[in-house]
């Protein structure tokens, strides 16, 4: 266990589930942010979302009461151009993904191609035909690395569960018989890409999420001590169920985000 979150700690703060569903604010989640800014402590939004940019990300935020700027958001597709980058500057990319991820390739200097490339990234993809699946096996069974933003086999939408970037990449895999690296929750890679950002150590550094098996078991991976909040997927009644197939268990729990920000307060019973 690390204790409990200070004022001294930073935090890196899920979003669907954790501070909205859909377009609605969860109760508290302002006043969370509020308490953040007005402590100073250091937080960073992290979304395993690779189709939206960072400026899409935080006026969708701010559209529904939660302050937010472009620079206070992290998302896998940043994460996944970061680790391209770090290992292969200016690197030829072919992009299965929304607008999100092509700006972030171009963001580090990579280069976007449909032709054969060092690198086959995928992220979700509500335009993919099967002729642009073809042509990522083909490259991946020439040699291409390959990496996916987010394992999330299922995306909620407002008609229900639809595929999510894990079923594409599910897809991609049986085919070119070739394991990706996971860039997104629950790989450290993303943890790891913002706490960068965040410029805090994970010993420093809390994760705030809904769900066990992506937003805690990426802070356990990263190091970082891990808060969950009943705000999402997550409720008293399923806990231990989804603790059990996550395999791990958060350092803190709270019913909901106004029990977190005593927490922070200090004013929490004990």
């Amino acid at each position: 266990m690390k204790g409990t979150i200070t004022t001294n700690n930073g935090l890196l703060i899920d979003l669907d589930g954790t501070l909205y569903h859909g377009s609605n604010r969860i109760e508290g989640a302002d006043r969370l942010i509020a308490l953040l800014r007005e402590a100073k402590m250091p937080y960073r939004y992290v979304t395993n979302n690779s189709t939206a940019t960072p400026t899409e990300v935080a006026d969708r935020l701010t559209a529904m009461g939660i302050p937010a700027l472009p620079e206070e958001v992290c998302t896998s597709a940043q994460a996944a151009a970061g680790y391209i980058a770090e290992r292969s500057p200016g690197a030829s990319v072919y992009i299965i993904g929304e607008n999100g991820l092509y700006d972030a390739m171009i963001e580090v200097g990579l280069k976007p191609t449909d032709a054969e490339a060092d690198f086959v990234v995928q992220g979700l993809d509500r335009s993919l035909t099967y002729d642009r699946a073809a042509k990522a096996v083909q490259y991946i069974r020439g040699g291409a690395a390959f990496v996916m933003t987010n394992p999330d086999l299922l995306l909620p939408s407002g008609t229900g569960l639809l595929p999510g970037a894990g079923s594409i990449g599910a897809m991609l895999k049986a085919a070119s018989g070739q394991d990706p690296v996971v860039i997104g929750k629950p790989s450290a890679i993303l943890m790891d890409y913002s706490l960068e950002k965040l410029g805090m150590a994970a010993e420093n550094t809390w994760v705030v999420g809904d769900n066990l098996a992506t937003d805690i078991a990426a802070g356990i991976a990263a190091g970082c001590g891990t808060a969950l909040v009943f705000t999402g997927l997550t409720n008293e009644q399923n806990y231990e169920r989804y603790a059990e197939a996550a395999g791990c268990k958060p350092d803190l729990i709270c019913k909901d985000l106004n029990e977190l920000i005593a927490v922070i307060n200090g004013s929490r019973p004990s």
